[in-house]
């Protein structure tokens, strides 16, 4: 890793949450039975569509980043899938991708370099080159290694109205104080509410 002066990137992270702070079911890292009414709502678009504004590089852990090339490539060529959809996916598919992981071997994407490092470590060598936002979407374990390391610069939370008691929660103990600002907040018509924070430093 380089060891430079920042170039005044910022690092956004986004994540869909239950009001019990979960994002995922008691039933393991893939149960998303109870966010599915959710993600396609027109708030939850317009959250997605708001998020990558900016950004130029896809930070992403390795489960996020197979899944993502199985699912992404294909909205960006579909003509008839929702506009912002295609906007983000269209956005995936160009942007930098780096992808955290220690046991791929090889790049599963083009535009894709893989990285075997902390990912505190992987963020200050980004924000010392280059130009744009980093974006985290959806990798919790990434997002939650930075804002341990007090790294987030902008929290993009979808917060649905249920209560699922079980499955990991974003904000663990231990993580250090940090005081934030709302920036932005809309409410859907199923009481989803699209939240942006941005850290005050």
């Amino acid at each position: 890793m380089t060891s430079t002066t920042p170039t005044g990137r910022k690092v956004t992270a986004n994540l869909n949450i239950t009001l019990d702070g979960r994002y995922h079911g008691p039933g393991g890292p893939g149960d998303f039975a109870a966010f599915v009414p959710y993600v396609v709502t027109e708030v939850a678009r317009d959250h997605m569509n708001r998020m990558w504004q900016g950004a130029t590089t896809a930070l992403l852990g390795r489960v996020n980043a197979e899944g993502f090339m199985g699912y992404w490539p294909s909205v960006a060529d579909n003509d008839d899938a929702d506009p912002r959809d295609r906007g983000y996916a269209k956005w995936l598919v160009g942007a930098e991708k780096v992808v955290l992981s220690t046991t791929l071997t090889e790049a599963p994407w083009e535009r894709t370099r893989v990285v075997n490092a902390p990912a505190a470590e992987v963020v200050a060598d980004l924000k010392a080159t280059g130009e744009g936002d980093i974006l985290v979407n959806s990798s919790a374990s990434v997002i939650k290694a930075l804002l341990a390391a007090d790294l987030v610069d902008r929290l993009h939370l979808m917060i649905l109205p249920e209560i699922i008691g079980g499955g990991q929660r974003l904000f663990d103990d231990g993580l250090p104080a940090t005081k934030w600002t709302l920036a932005h907040r809309e409410t859907g018509e199923l009481g989803e509410m699209a939240m942006v924070y941005d850290r005050l430093r």
